[in-house]
C-alpha cells in the first residue's frame, strides 16, 4: 500500500520557531531566519531521558515524607500513601480520591502512557497512529492536574502555621514529586510527534475501505 504524501516529500517543513511553512531547500526560515530541519530526531532520545529520570524520581516521591507536621512538639511524617490513609480514616473520601488520583494515578498513567508512545516510535509497535495521538493528547491534558497535590501542601503550609504549637512543612518527597511532574511535562513537550508518522508503517492503520464498510 502506498504511503501518504507528507510535507517533507514536497520539500516543505514548518519553522520550529514561528511555525511558518517553508521550503527545506531554502535552509533558513523566510520569516524569522531560523535554521530549518525536517525533524528533530534528537527529541526522541531527549524525551526518553526525561521520562526515565521522572520514573526514577517517582520512587523517593512515594517513599519519603511529603509533609512534616509539628503538633505541640510532636513531629509526624506523612507520605502520599499515609496521607491518603488518614483522609480515609477521617471519612474524607472525596478528598482522598482527589489526592489519590492527582498524586498516584495520574503520574503513573503519564509515565506508562509516554513509555508506550515512545516505544511505539522506537520499536515500530503495531499500534494505530490515531489511537496513539489521542492518548498523547490526553496525557498532555491530564498532566497539569498532577500539580494539585502540591497546591494542597502549599495551602496547608500557609494556613497551618502556629509557631511551635502547630507547624506544617513540605518534606523531601515534595521536591521529588514536583520534579516528576515537571520532567513528564517536558518529556511530552520536547518530543517531535511527527516522528510517529514517519516511523510507523501505514499498514498499521485501517484502510479507507475498511472505515467506509
Amino acid at each position: 500500500m502506498k504511503h501518504d504524501v507528507q510535507g517533507k516529500d514536497l520539500d516543505l517543513c514548518l519553522c520550529h520557531v514561528c511555525k511558518k511553512s517553508n521550503r527545506l531547500s531554502n535552509g533558513t526560515c523566510q520569516r524569522c531566519g531560523a535554521t530549518l530541519s525536517q525533524r528533530r530526531y534528537a527529541s526522541l532520545q531527549q524525551s526518553w531521558a526525561l521520562l526515565i529520570t521522572a520514573a526514577i524520581l517517582l520512587v523517593p516521591a512515594n517513599i519519603y515524607p511529603i509533609t512534616i507536621l509539628t503538633n505541640q512538639g510532636r513531629i509526624s511524617y506523612d507520605t502520599i500513601f499515609t496521607g491518603i490513609r488518614h483522609l480515609i480514616q477521617q471519612d474524607m473520601w472525596p478528598i482522598a480520591i482527589i489526592v489519590f488520583t492527582a498524586s498516584i494515578a495520574v503520574p503513573w498513567l503519564k509515565i506508562v502512557g509516554l513509555a508506550i508512545y515512545l516505544s511505539a516510535i522506537s520499536l515500530r509497535l503495531p499500534i494505530p497512529k490515531p489511537v496513539l495521538m489521542k492518548g498523547f493528547h490526553i496525557i498532555e491534558w491530564i498532566g497539569r492536574w498532577s500539580m494539585l497535590d502540591l497546591f494542597v501542601i502549599s495551602l496547608t503550609v500557609a494556613l497551618v502555621n502556629m509557631g511551635q504549637l502547630l507547624d506544617a512543612q513540605p518534606g523531601p518527597a515534595a521536591t521529588a514529586f514536583a520534579l516528576v511532574i515537571l520532567l513528564t511535562q517536558l518529556a511530552a513537550k520536547v518530543l517531535d510527534t511527527r516522528l510517529l508518522w514517519d516511523r510507523l508503517d501505514i499498514h498499521h492503520e485501517p484502510s479507507a475501505s475498511t472505515k467506509n464498510s
